[in-house]
């Protein structure tokens, strides 16, 4: 088969197909994640001497403690601005905006390896108005990292999208006025035609639902779909193996469609294993800090763009489908040289911050949107520990904790017992990876080793933040939970968000009476005026967002 058909027919069919079955498996595969892990928890180690029941907490309580406050603060204003949480802060959001410039520095580079191809391509010389054109259409992919690095709301996106849109529409206006024989028609397929089909199978494996395991899915279903096409072109190429094939087939009963089905399934088996041994290693590196989960997705995505864009080029020569290869490798030197040279400069001396995640686990949608807005900049200086839930637990998987439940080694993740939850609190990761992003620790526990983990975690963590939308009398666990923050987490540390969905009163009725029998060893029996902040968060915009990351950074 000719060289250039299999690269324009064969390689976007591959793509296309890995990327919709990445989506549908995804999906899937996340379902019996969630699934199993929910079983899990429900289940019990059968041990009794992990966790303390909540009547007994109350043990030895001091009767003589001072009023408790209750302060409601709308995020929507600033109401502290210290010094140090405000330096904090910065240097998270400077962290972050470091991080995004590295990564648009390697994109910028990448887009000029494809705008100069082009104009080898075109052999029209050098013209300026088109040389940007063809840059400015291959930097598309830079507005979807930064999109993705730093819009915390759909505002942000649309400032995004519209600031690149103005860009390329003055270029195309300056494009058309000086060349009467080019339309605007023409400019718009081009861009369609480079920056479309990538686009659009972004969406399927960096979707919200499905990013967390989609880059992982797409290695292994690009090696199956590769390996079932292979088979087919391979068995149709050999005339003396296809004739054994069909003989194999009658002597099974098989028809033509089932022996086509067959070999589909056989080449996909066999390039799967292949795939399979792949991520076993992609896991493994990740396990060794050598990346961060969003440098996987990163990877993923500008490898995607350079295997999509590159086809255009290919009916010039079946050579030019390394102009992509080589744009992703240059973007890849680049970053991990930007990377490892903020390493050496930073030297690790910050100071490192840790979050309890606390919520009602049954908000869903706004406990991951919560989570994947305040991710953005908290783990630019801190780790995150969580208790895993229904809520969230398709969104923070790792990609260690994805194939152990592949391999069916879910268990292994679980809290076994006090030995196992104090060998678990020693390991956890709060050292940054090498794009300086911190990771998600989280805890998956069987329903009697939650509360001991959920203690020692509070005890462990200099920030706590208590998500308590739709917070009501039949929420008992989160009872549990705001009874030990009172009594072994220093009040200032402690932020507990509400909404209108939140029962308030009984809220603040609930502190007051876990106040009353706040034990005797608490460090909050020492503070004059003890207070506690309810902080109302209505729409979770940016602003909203900042000024909750803020006064979390302040509670040290």
């Amino acid at each position: 088969m000719d060289s250039t058909v299999v690269l324009t027919g064969m390689l976007p069919a591959v793509m296309l197909a890995s990327a919709g079955l990445t989506a549908v498996v995804s999906t899937f595969l996340l379902w019996l994640y969630r699934k199993a892990v929910l079983r899990s928890m429900r289940a019990s180690t059968g041990l009794t001497e992990i966790g303390r029941p909540a009547t007994e907490a109350a043990a030895g309580t001091a009767g003589n403690a001072r009023p408790l406050v209750i302060t409601t603060i709308d995020v929507k204003r600033l109401p502290d601005k210290s010094l140090a949480a405000a330096a904090a802060f910065r240097v998270a959001a400077q962290s972050l905006r470091r991080a995004t410039s590295i990564y648009v520095v390697g994109g910028l580079l990448y887009a000029l390896v494809f705008a100069l191809a082009w104009m080898v391509v075109s052999k029209a010389g050098f013209i300026p108005v088109r040389f940007l054109w063809l840059y400015t259409s291959y930097s598309w992919p830079v507005v979807l990292t930064v999109g993705l690095l730093i819009a915390i709301d759909r505002r942000q996106w649309i400032t995004l999208v519209g600031v690149y849109l103005a860009a390329l529409m003055l270029i195309a206006a300056v494009a058309l006025a000086r060349n009467p024989d080019l339309s605007a028609g023409q400019l718009a397929f081009f861009w369609v035609y480079a920056n479309g089909p990538a686009t659009v199978l972004l969406l399927t494996f960096l979707n919200r639902r499905v990013r967390a395991v989609g880059p992982l899915v797409l290695v292994f279903m690009v090696a199956g779909v590769t390996g079932a096409m292979i088979a087919i072109q391979v068995a149709g190429s050999n005339e003396g193996l296809l004739r054994g094939v069909v003989a194999l087939g009658s002597a099974l009963g098989l028809g033509a469609t089932a022996l086509y089905v067959l070999l589909h399934l056989f080449g996909f088996m066999v390039f799967g294993i292949l795939g399979w041994f792949l991520l076993r290693w992609i896991g493994r590196r990740y396990q060794l800090k050598r990346f961060s989960d969003q440098s996987l997705s990163m990877d993923a995505m500008w490898l995607l763009f350079g295997i999509l864009q590159s086809i255009t080029l290919v009916f010039e020569g079946w050579i030019w489908i390394f102009c992509g290869i080589l744009a992703f490798a240059v973007y890849k030197l680049v970053v991990c040289n930007g990377f490892a040279r903020w390493a050496r400069q930073s030297g690790g001396d910050g100071e490192l911050h840790s979050l309890l995640l606390l919520r009602v686990f049954s908000l869903r949608k706004r406990s991951e949107r919560l989570f994947n807005m305040m991710s953005k900049l908290w783990l630019r200086v801190g780790s995150v520990s969580l208790i895993a839930g229904p809520d969230l637990v398709t969104t923070t998987v790792e990609p260690h904790e994805f194939l152990a439940f592949l391999g069916n080694r879910l268990s292994r993740q679980f809290v076994q017992g006090n030995g196992d939850l104090q060998s678990r609190l020693s390991r956890i990761d709060r050292q940054p990876d090498p794009d300086g992003r911190h990771r998600v620790n989280e805890f998956f526990c069987y329903a009697d080793t939650w509360q001991s983990t959920m203690t020692q975690l509070a005890a462990q963590s200099n920030a706590v933040l208590m998500d308590l939308r739709s917070f009501s009398a039949s929420n008992q666990g989160c009872l549990y939970e705001l009874q030990q923050l009172l009594g072994c987490v220093p009040l200032v540390r402690i932020l507990l968000v509400i909404d209108k969905t939140t029962d308030q009163g009984f809220l603040e009725k609930t502190l007051r009476r876990l106040w009353e029998n706040i034990e005797a060893t608490s460090p909050n029996l020492r503070v004059s005026s003890p207070e506690i902040r309810l902080c109302e968060v209505t729409s979770q915009s940016a602003t909203e967002i900042r000024n909750l990351l803020i006064l979390l950074l302040g509670a040290q």
